[in-house]
């Protein structure tokens, strides 16, 4: 009966493993910076993505994410919006390659600028994945940390899903 019961353990153990879909999510987080005296080399900037200095991706994404901004507006309370393209150029889990994505960014800003608070939400494009991010699709949203005293942004916190082909 003990060797019936570890045979049909090891067989759904098997199976679990073959029938989990190939495209199953990878829940991802981590945290991403601009580094103050530029990025590393590996980061340096990218042709039509020339709206920040790369931002430095280390967690489940490890690598570089570049933007470019097609819209930006300010409102006369504070609000900032913006929309526009990312390319992320790295890995995950292993998988090296590049995908793009489009975002919305919406930020609280002070009389003169600074800000106060910021998130963003960034979908991967359909079909702009390339190497181990081709097929790629998913979401990975940022939060903005920033110190309270200096108003300055510390780091950016993301986390999301993204699917492998």
């Amino acid at each position: 009966m003990r060797m019936r019961a570890a045979i049909f353990a090891g067989l759904f153990v098997a199976l679990s493993l073959v029938a989990a879909p190939a495209n199953a999510a990878n829940q991802i987080s981590g945290t991403a910076q601009f580094i103050p005296s530029g990025p590393p080399p590996a980061c340096r900037n990218v042709p039509g993505y020339p709206d920040y200095s790369a931002i430095v991706m280390s967690g489940d994404l490890e690598g570089c994410w570049y933007t470019k901004i097609l819209t930006s507006k300010q409102t006369p309370s504070g609000v900032y919006l913006e929309s526009g393209e990312e390319l992320f150029v790295g890995s995950l889990n292993g998988a090296q390659g590049s995908f793009t994505t489009t975002y919305k960014f919406e930020a609280k800003l002070t009389p003169t600028g600074s800000e106060i608070k910021g998130r963003c939400q960034h979908k991967i494009a359909a079909d702009s994945g390339t190497g181990g991010f081709e097929g790629a699709s998913g979401r990975v949203d940022f939060k903005d940390i920033i110190d309270k005293t200096t108003l300055t942004i510390i780091r950016y916190d993301y986390r999301g899903h993204i699917s492998l082909a």
